[in-house]
């Protein structure tokens, strides 16, 4: 299988899993436009996916849904609270909005969403089960919660938030109440909380990860590697064996193909 993580961080999201007859876009926070080129980009065709799943309401995850459903007429998987703050809801085909299960089957794929702790009204990450494996999508988290380590746990590969450096989050340009909503419990994954939560949880012999959601001013893919690289040797784990990192970035696909 392959994710394409299409786009990552406070401008869009947009991360395509492909399970090979099964293809899976989580959110579509950039225009329809960008997402086009990008899947042209590594040769699938927007009317290839079978669904699009949205983890919540805010815009940087929901931007360009609008135009893309109208266009493609896609299946759109959202919680049914979700759906009540997603704007454009009302101009999409009724057959394409679905309300979302925990647990559920899309093609070949097992889905199971899990509810993680973000400023939005009831935002979700998933787990996708295909054959033997588990993959993981875990961003806008506010502060690890059982759920999310229970998610995370024996998955062979992860898109994982890793959003910011507290030093420069701390002495950065953001006002007062953004940095506070950053930090809180409901706001958005550390590069030291990133960097803990990998080195605790149960792993495979072998697990890859993109460090996602990464803020363009308080951050930056290389420190964003390099600190959850420390932080997993301090804790005894072979960061090129065990344990892979992959950078991503706002306006570059980042890809990575798992067996």
């Amino acid at each position: 299988m392959q994710i394409n993580v299409l786009a990552s961080g406070s401008t869009g999201n947009a991360t395509l899993f492909d399970f090979g007859k099964t293809k899976i876009l989580v959110d579509a926070g950039i225009s329809t436009r960008r997402i086009e080129k990008g899947l042209a980009g590594i040769g699938i065709r927007v009317g290839e996916i079978d669904g699009v799943l949205i983890t919540h309401e805010h815009t940087d995850h929901i931007k360009g849904l609008d135009v893309l459903i109208r266009r493609y007429r896609l299946p759109v998987y959202a919680r049914g609270n979700t759906w009540d703050r997603i704007p454009c809801r009302d101009k999409l085909p009724a057959e394409c909005r679905i309300e979302m299960k925990d647990i559920f089957d899309l093609g070949a794929v097992k889905i199971e969403s899990f509810s993680i702790s973000h400023d939005a009204i009831d935002p979700v990450g998933f787990c996708f089960y295909h054959r033997q494996g588990k993959y993981v999508m875990a961003t806008d988290l506010g502060t690890v919660t059982e759920a999310v380590e229970r998610a995370l746990e024996m998955s062979d590969a992860a898109v994982l938030e890793s959003n910011h450096d507290l030093k420069m989050l701390n002495e950065g340009p953001y006002p007062f109440f953004l940095k506070k909503r950053v930090r809180g419990q409901e706001g958005h994954l550390s590069n030291v909380d990133a960097g803990k939560l990998l080195s605790r949880i149960s792993r495979k012999n072998k697990m890859q990860v993109f460090l996602a959601h990464l803020s363009q001013q308080n951050n930056y893919p290389e420190l964003a590697e390099k600190t959850v690289k420390q932080i997993l040797l301090q804790n005894n784990c072979d960061v090129e064996k065990e344990l892979i990192l992959h950078r991503t970035y706002p306006d570059a696909i980042a890809s990575l193909t798992s067996q």
